[in-house]
């Protein structure tokens, strides 16, 4: 996402980001991006210092304040680049400044210093249509049990359906195995949300070292 009150500023910056490869959400209205940095996941964030309405410090704090975009990357595109706006930036979460005007080889250069970081926020939170057979536990007299399909994964969590009965804040047991030669993941975790079409997702709790390396090496294999 890109952020700036000045219509020529933000169409170069669009411009240059997009001939390195970007997909890029434009936004003029900062009091627009604030609302949609709520709702929408991004992989980075570029935003103009002094704007109207939600200036660039405050849209930062806002964005490392959002469930979805606390971790990305973001730049401050900025004419002042003394020490006090550079102190006041990092204290309200920037990473990187970029100073105005600014050329597509600075563009690209600091993109080379990003570019890990949001592939990083875009494997976390990428969905992958993954289809394998989920199996179910929970309680303890009885034991109850069943088995499902899984609809995607993510490094956080899958899509199940059916429900079986589990609900918002049931935790459980679950059980699968993805298709790369590995062991199985057996791990706790809980329903966040439900779906159409008898569907719920779910937040995995307590992955090992061994199995959040085998699920990430399998979404990162698949994203490159």
């Amino acid at each position: 996402m890109a952020v700036d009150d000045d219509a020529a500023v933000l169409k170069t910056l669009k411009a240059q980001l997009e001939l390195l490869g970007f997909e890029v959400i434009d936004v003029l209205d900062s009091r627009v991006a604030l609302e949609r940095l709520t709702q929408e996941k991004i992989d980075g964030l570029f935003v103009d210092v002094l704007m109207p309405h939600v200036d660039g410090f405050h849209l930062t704090k806002e964005a490392r304040r959002s469930k979805l975009n606390r971790r990305v990357p973001i730049v401050m595109v900025t004419g002042m680049d003394n020490g006090q706006t550079m102190r006041k930036g990092f204290e309200a979460g920037a990473n990187f400044f970029l100073g105005k005007p600014f050329t597509r080889e600075r563009v690209h250069n600091l993109l080379g210093a990003t570019r890990g970081a949001m592939l990083r926020e875009r494997q976390r939170y990428a969905r992958l249509a993954y289809t394998s057979k989920v199996d179910c536990t929970w309680g303890t007299d009885p034991l109850k049990r069943f088995r499902c399909d899984s609809v995607n994964v993510s490094e956080g969590g899958m899509l199940l359906a059916p429900s079986g009965g589990l609900a918002i804040g049931q935790e459980f047991e679950v059980a699968f195995k993805l298709p790369d030669p590995s062991d199985p993941i057996r791990t706790r975790a809980v329903v966040v949300r439900e779906a159409p079409a008898n569907a719920i997702g779910i937040q995995f709790l307590k992955l090992s070292e061994r199995e959040d390396k085998d699920l990430r090496a399998y979404i990162c294999a698949r994203l490159e």
